[in-house]
């Protein structure tokens, strides 16, 4: 946010790539649970789960980056540079990010200080806990209440949870 507004963008603009960027973020984190739940039912041990988790980040980093800038291509008539693609690159990273904490309880998993089922589970936890609190903040700042914000948030971990096993059952 600070290098958005350092770089003169009014405030809605502020608010529309930090809108942007938590999207990618609640995105990816719904990926990471499917990726972390179909990985703790298979064969792959701590190295095969890592690159899973670390080359699912980048691909889905990759492909936002080639459709923002094929979006502004088609629109603008020119590719993305300078402002814009700071703002680009600003929104997507959450998708980068979104392995970091997989990735520790897989390295974890490595050095032998827990099994990779567990770490597979908490890092699965992990990324469904932070949705009901993304969803209660969500609900906090439309003025719904304690009891609003804590039903925004079950709602926004079931819709997940729900999301992310069909993604697992579909084989994504």
């Amino acid at each position: 946010m600070a290098e958005d507004a350092q770089a003169g963008l009014p405030p809605e603009a502020e608010a529309g790539a930090l809108a942007d960027r938590l999207k990618e973020r609640i995105y990816a984190t719904i990926t990471m649970i499917a990726v972390v739940v179909g990985l703790s039912e298979s064969d792959a041990g701590p190295t095969g789960a890592a690159a899973t988790v670390l080359t699912t980040s980048l691909a889905l980093w990759l492909a936002t980056v080639v459709a923002d800038q094929e979006a502004h291509r088609t629109v603008h008539g020119r590719r993305a540079t300078g402002r814009e693609l700071r703002r680009m690159l600003y929104v997507s990273s959450p998708l980068l990010s979104c392995a970091v904490g997989p990735a520790v309880m897989i390295a974890l998993a490595a050095l032998g200080a827990l099994s990779l089922d567990t770490a597979l589970l908490i890092a699965a936890v992990v990324g469904i806990v932070s949705l009901f609190l993304w969803g209660c903040v969500g609900g906090l700042r439309m003025g719904a209440g304690t009891v609003g914000a804590l039903l925004a948030g079950v709602v926004d971990a079931v819709i997940g949870v729900a999301v992310a096993l069909v993604k697992n059952a579909a084989g994504h």
